[in-house]
């Protein structure tokens, strides 16, 4: 049987781990999002998430984003890269639904998978 669940091992928890990412990232972006990935040394995805106080105002808000993106990272867990993934907020986000951040997020995940293959090949 399939485990859904969003455990601590697959959160990104200490800023060595952000760093990490930031330092050479594949990137896949939107006006809404950017997705930064690395490899790691695990053999599961990690997400970190990045939802600047600038971008989106009320507490309410961040918090609604944060947890679209972390249910859908949870159900796409096992379709995923074993990479280290930060999700940037960026600006206009705070207009989108549940329904068009969800697919938003799904487009980004297979952009980042594509390059990382693509860079694999070379």
């Amino acid at each position: 049987m399939v485990n859904y669940s969003y455990s601590r091992e697959l959160r990104l928890l200490t800023p060595a781990n952000f760093k990490t990412v930031f330092k050479n990232p594949l990137r896949a972006g939107s006006p809404q999002l950017t997705i930064l990935a690395c490899k790691n040394e695990f053999d599961h995805p990690r997400l970190g998430l990045v939802v600047p106080k600038k971008q989106v105002k009320l507490a309410v808000g961040r918090n609604k984003i944060k947890r679209v993106i972390r249910d859908n990272f949870r159900l796409s867990q096992h379709d995923l890269l074993p990479l280290d993934y930060v999700i940037i907020a960026k600006g206009g986000i705070g207009k989108l639904d549940n329904t068009q951040l969800n697919k938003l997020t799904d487009k980004l995940w297979k952009k980042i998978a594509r390059r990382y293959k693509e860079q694999q090949q070379r």
